[in-house]
């Protein structure tokens, strides 16, 4: 059985599915920016259609964050993997807007390999965010449980419409909601809220304004 969602872009079309139809589909999008997610036979797509401008400003606002983030750090490494499809196979497949590696051991890939991140090879990464624009209550019921099923230590929702930040770490096999990053070590949550209610201004702007706030924070060093 398949339910439609039309009510606002994006569509989202549920249905059951085995992997080999999920696979067939992460393969064969039947648009650019199609997103495919799948959960012990559970399958999801997202049509997004053209990418909003709200979206985009706050997703590439975050890219701007984060790197702002970790230029203040000392001898921490990360990655960044924006929109890179994450698998486990048979079982699970999530494409988040944004996925962090930090302290090394990010995915690579190697000539005749899939372009996807296999979970089974590579480890979970340290944070995965979604940018929630029309996709508010889908990001905190299946891919939140989705992202916990995976086992990623910390999951964001950034709300655009709401200028929040939803952020939830793992604690004994559950998702808590934290006033305070764990990925990004001592980064209150409160100061990103704080940084998208200026979004009113040019992303650039705010950017740069979080990062004159995040000077007098702690200075952590990762070996």
């Amino acid at each position: 059985m398949t339910a439609m969602i039309t009510t606002s872009l994006p569509v989202i079309t549920h249905r059951q599915a085995t992997w080999e139809e999920y696979l067939h589909r992460v393969e064969n999008p039947q648009s650019e920016l199609e997103r495919v997610f799948f959960n012990c036979g559970a399958m999801w797509i997202e049509d997004m259609g053209n990418e909003g401008i709200n979206h985009s400003r706050f997703n590439k606002l975050l890219t701007m964050i984060l790197y702002s983030w970790f230029t203040k750090q000392a001898n921490v490494k990360f990655d960044l993997l924006g929109g890179c499809v994450l698998e486990k196979t048979q079982y699970q497949g999530a494409a988040p807007d944004e996925v962090v590696y930090i302290g090394g051991n990010a995915p690579r890939y190697q000539a005749g390999e899939s372009r996807r991140v296999n979970l089974n090879r590579w480890r979970v990464p340290d944070l995965a965010v979604e940018i929630a624009d029309t996709t508010l209550a889908s990001d905190l019921d299946e891919k939140k449980q989705l992202y916990l099923t995976l086992a990623i230590p910390e999951y964001w929702v950034v709300d655009v419409r709401g200028k929040r930040v939803l952020a939830f770490r793992l604690v004994d096999g559950k998702y808590q909601e934290c006033i305070e990053s764990v990925a990004l070590v001592g980064l209150p949550i409160e100061l990103l809220e704080r940084t998208l209610e200026r979004m009113d201004d040019d992303n650039g702007n705010v950017a740069m304004w979080f990062a004159s706030q995040i000077q007098n924070l702690p200075v952590i060093s990762i070996e």
